[in-house]
């Protein structure tokens, strides 16, 4: 089980609460939480206005809100920012976003009653999944479209997913036994501002990309084998003068791929194989993938201090006495993050497809033309390559930047946006898009060592070619290849 205590949340434990962990609140994280309830409680006794707890809200904020019309305040606003489109967020990813709105709120800064944490934690372990559009959020004051149809269903409206059927977000409620909130000052608010859309879909495909980027270290030494190429370049004495902490661990990954290899003892005579030096898709495999590798990790160790965040505004501070407003719910630092990460992770699989040319293509490989036993009559995995080249121009147009592009909204007041939630989703897709990359490549590579038995590649890369002969035969002759590519593309996520 996963404790919240606002502070050191992990995107490794938010995958495991995303495919299905539960989760319970710290003793520590409940107290603070109380706190600050206590302060927003007093100001309201106070007769005191402050904005958010007894305002109107974004350009509405000069509007003071009378005690008796306060609990509808809150509703009103969660009723009224609840205007996604688009086809609903994936089930793993609603998870993560509960987790991380319950984490902020955890954190003690946003004024709510710990029932509103809790209520939360009940939905993850409980199993109750609010329908959330995918559509919506320009990352401004947050993700408010979005965390509205999360918080929708905490008061027992919208729509959710319940025991794998789609119900009002009241009658999921009722079957799973979770009391609907009856929202106080500040708790719509506390629900609705921050960033944790963009963080769940974009944190989630960035531990994917991780990933990949260590199974395109596995595909691509296997490739090597299969094209007789050199692994000279990835001596350790040429990594040790340019440092960069990606490019040593690949380099360091492909060299133990390698080891023992049958495929590398056999070509080694110069006399009977003059080549020096090979293409930069296969030479240049580390300085690649460790670029790729360190700006991912940069990426998630921006998103690792934005889940651990209080995003809220106003942010309330118990020990200080004071309720300030600010702008941390603004998603600029996480909308740069996913730029970069999809930057990076969309090269990856243009490495990848150069790769995967050179398998199929006769005139750069040694090998039969599209790797088939009779080209010709059969045209192998030419369109496999096709394909992939497709993807690589969709994922082109999609590592586009979103976080350059602004559009005030609410009457100008949010004058500045972050789009975090476009780039969070599109980098989701580019990430899908390189896995069927590197499946490709995998499936091409597996094929090309046919051409070159009796000879082994090394014992790690037999075992990852034996894997893949569970799933997919020796192609003797033309096939439909969409099958294979799908579930080869399930074995890339196990290669890490």
């Amino acid at each position: 089980m996963v404790e919240l205590d606002g502070a050191s949340l992990t995107l490794a434990q938010t995958e495991a609460v995303a495919v299905g962990e539960s989760v319970s609140l710290s003793d520590s994280a409940r107290a603070r939480i109380a706190a600050s309830r206590q302060l927003v409680a007093d100001i309201i006794a106070r007769g005191e206005v402050v904005y958010g707890i007894n305002t109107g809200f974004g350009a509405l904020s000069e509007m003071t809100i009378p005690n008796d019309e306060l609990q509808q305040l809150q509703v009103n606003l969660v009723r009224s920012h609840a205007c996604g489109v688009g086809d609903p967020l994936p089930q793993p990813v609603v998870r993560a976003m509960l987790l991380h709105r319950a984490n902020v709120l955890a954190k003690g800064f946003s004024g709510c009653r710990p029932v509103v944490v809790e209520t939360l934690l009940s939905l993850l372990n409980q199993g109750v999944h609010p329908v959330i559009p995918s559509k919506g959020s320009v990352g401004a004051s947050g993700d408010l479209a979005p965390l509205a149809h999360l918080a929708l269903v905490t008061i027992g409206e919208g729509e959710a997913f319940f025991r794998n059927e789609r119900m009002p977000g009241g009658e999921a409620l009722r079957q799973a036994g979770i009391a609907p909130l009856q929202l106080e000052a500040k708790e719509g608010l506390a629900l609705l501002n921050g960033t944790q859309a963009m963080t769940a879909t974009g944190g989630l495909a960035l531990q994917t990309a991780l990933k990949l980027t260590d199974a395109a270290d596995v595909i691509g030494a296997l490739t090597l084998e299969a094209l007789r190429g050199t692994p000279v370049a990835f001596d350790e004495k040429i990594h040790a003068v340019r440092p960069h902490a990606g490019q040593l661990t690949s380099a360091r990954r492909l060299r133990a791929l390698i080891e023992h290899s049958e495929i590398r003892e056999s070509h080694r005579d110069k006399a009977t194989d003059p080549r020096v030096q090979d293409a930069y898709a296969l030479r240049c495999m580390p300085q690649v993938h460790g670029a790729v590798r360190d700006a991912l990790n940069h990426a998630r160790s921006v998103v690792e201090i934005e889940i651990n965040s209080a995003t809220d505004n106003p942010l309330v501070f118990a020990e200080a006495q004071e309720v300030l407003s600010g702008g941390n719910f603004h998603g600029e630092p996480v909308s740069l993050a996913f730029d970069y990460a999809a930057i990076a992770i969309a090269d990856l699989a243009t490495i990848s497809e150069r790769r995967v040319e050179r398998l199929v293509n006769p005139s750069l490989s040694g090998l039969p033309a599209f790797l088939s036993p009779h080209p010709g009559t059969n045209s192998g995995l030419m369109i496999a390559q096709v394909t992939a080249a497709s993807l690589i121009a969709e994922n082109n147009v999609l590592a586009h930047p979103a976080s350059v592009f602004t559009l005030p909204t609410s009457a100008n007041k949010e004058d500045h946006v972050s789009m975090g939630m476009t780039a969070a989703l599109k980098l989701a897709q580019i990430v899908k898009n390189v896995e069927t990359v590197l499946a490709i490549e995998l499936l091409c590579a597996a094929q090309g060592l046919e051409f070159l038995k009796p000879l082994k590649p090394g014992p790690k890369l037999a075992e990852v070619y034996q894997r893949v002969r569970q799933r997919v035969p020796a192609l003797e002759h033309d096939v439909q290849l969409s099958g294979y590519i799908e579930s080869l593309a399930e074995l890339v996520r196990e290669l890490a």
